[in-house]
């Protein structure tokens, strides 16, 4: 073969000629940076040189191949890469992290909800957070169709992460159906998302408590979900001069659009507007009622009726006979027996947001107003149906862990929930640490929390860790020790310093 300039060029990209070449074209590139060079009429310069030179044309390709003639002999260099951009370090806007610090209160909390569940006889359950969007857009108007974190996943199915736990609850439910045996009494704690404006104690992720009964057509069910609320407060640390609960009924409503003839295919849409009373004016409540096809002397009854605060003005407006009465008269009968009537009161202007309630609703209150409501349920008898399967008797609450948060840092009952361990393990000499895992293994078999030193480290450091993470003991594995069998002992608190075998260890 000739020994054309393009021959020299095809050798150079030999890895065993690069040695030899590289030198001798770095000379050629510094002499065609001043003075470009023609070989058979095809001018070259420096930065065509250069770039078959690069460290790319001088690596195999992944194929092996090496390269691909004239193009890939002179194809550019590597683009090298800018600054990689850093990241924001902050989670999205209306989520949370949870260092340590947090998840040992979060677990706290959670575990109270669990305790309390289990107490009343309720077992635990748990859905998908992805559900079909249509799970969560039974009826129009609902505020919460506007808040789903909603999309169409690879399959072109329509799916939301669930805002609410109870559509999902039905859902396991139609889809058990006969197999298991009514009543049902189930609770869960999941991660709930809303878009939805923050405010003190609302997030647009949070998770959610909830305990619901279903197959009792009775007042009794309702009862014992505010007891079982109650009891959650008391556990830890919240008072009824802390926190209430507004009582009402829908059917309060439902009587008084009876008498106005107002369709029942309305009822879902007015309860959704006066569940924003105390959100927005009064004249805009007014003017969404009457846009809704509610006539304005009907507005004006039912705004007056809504302002009852005793259930005995409640029996001068409405009578005595009608279902409303009956169900709240016995409600707080059965308060008096569980023994929780100081922490409740009537106030008709409880409806709840959601279009599925049918029957008694009732919201957890902060009493300084400081808060949104931390908490709410109701019946929702006909909500099966919303799904095609036949309705079932139901009532539930949802208790949100972020408003329960603040109440308890407003009015400083956060518990002491620091680290606690049994023990540190540190080996004395590097080559102790074998026998220091060993120490660790034996404790941990005994059901002991133990932090082991990983590293060689002073024991300087070492005991400021075991301050730090509220160790009770100390455990030193030293060489002479080790020999006659033993480690050293102190306990932190009080400086009691003990040898023990390891097999005595506890």
């Amino acid at each position: 073969m000739p020994a054309t300039p393009f021959s020299c060029l095809y050798l150079i990209h030999q890895p065993r000629f690069n040695s030899y070449f590289n030198p001798l074209f770095r000379s050629l590139t510094y002499q065609l940076s001043t003075s470009p060079l023609s070989f058979n009429g095809i001018k070259f310069t420096a930065a065509r040189v250069h770039s078959s030179l690069s460290p790319a044309a001088e690596t195999e390709s992944p194929s092996g191949g090496g390269g691909g003639g004239r193009s890939g002999g002179l194809s550019p260099g590597p683009v090298v890469a800018g600054e990689v951009q850093r990241i924001d370090v902050n989670p999205p806007k209306g989520t949370r992290d949870f260092p340590p610090e947090e998840m040992r209160l979060r677990n706290w909390l959670f575990n109270n909800f669990k305790e309390v569940s289990r107490l009343y006889g309720f077992e635990e359950v748990d859905f998908p957070v992805l559900e079909n969007e249509a799970l969560f857009t039974r009826k129009a108007g609902e505020e919460i169709k506007d808040q789903l974190y909603c999309f169409e996943d690879r399959g072109n199915r329509r799916v939301a992460l669930r805002p609410e736990l109870t559509p999902s609850l039905a859902r396991l439910v139609i889809q058990k159906g006969k197999s298991v045996p009514l009543p049902l009494k189930w609770f869960t704690v999941g991660q709930c998302w809303r878009y939805e404006r923050m405010t003190r104690g609302r997030r647009r992720e949070h998770y959610q408590w909830n305990m619901d009964i279903i197959g009792v057509p009775g007042v009794m069910a309702e009862a014992e979900l505010i007891s079982s609320i109650v009891t959650l407060f008391k556990r830890i640390g919240i008072k009824e001069s802390d926190v209430g609960f507004k009582i009402s009924s829908r059917k309060v409503l439902q009587e008084v659009l009876k008498c106005y003839s107002i369709p029942e295919s309305l009822f879902g849409k007015v309860c959704v507007i006066i569940d924003k009373i105390e959100k927005i004016p009064v004249d805009e409540v007014k003017k969404e009622l009457m846009a809704a096809g509610v006539s304005q002397e009907a507005v004006q009854q039912l705004l007056q009726v809504l302002s009852v605060k005793s259930l005995t003005e409640l029996e001068e407006k409405l009578g005595s006979g009608g279902e409303a009465i009956s169900d709240l008269k016995q409600l707080f009968s059965l308060a008096e027996k569980f023994g929780y009537s100081e922490w409740i009161q009537f106030d008709a202007s409880v409806v709840r947001g959601l279009a599925y309630y049918t029957g008694i609703v009732f919201e957890g209150f902060d009493r300084e107003g400081k808060l949104r409501a931390i908490c709410g349920g109701g019946r929702y008898d006909r909500l099966f149906s919303t799904f095609g399967a036949d309705d079932i008797p139901a009532c539930g609450f949802g208790f949100g862990d972020a408003v329960v948060v603040e109440l308890l840092r407003e009015k400083g009952l956060l518990p002491d929930l620091s680290l606690q361990l049994d023990y540190i393990v540190c080996a004395l000499d590097e080559d102790l640490q074998g026998p220091a895992a060993m120490v660790a293994r034996v404790l941990r078999e005994k059901g002991q929390s133990v932090d082991l030193v990983l590293e060689s480290k002073p024991l300087k450091w070492v005991f400021k860790r075991a301050a730090r993470n509220n160790a009770q003991r100390l455990v030193l594995v030293g060489s002479s020790e080790w020999q006659r069998g033993v480690v050293g002992v102190k306990i932190l608190a009080t400086g009691e310093q003990y040898e023990v075998k390891l097999d005595e260890l506890m």
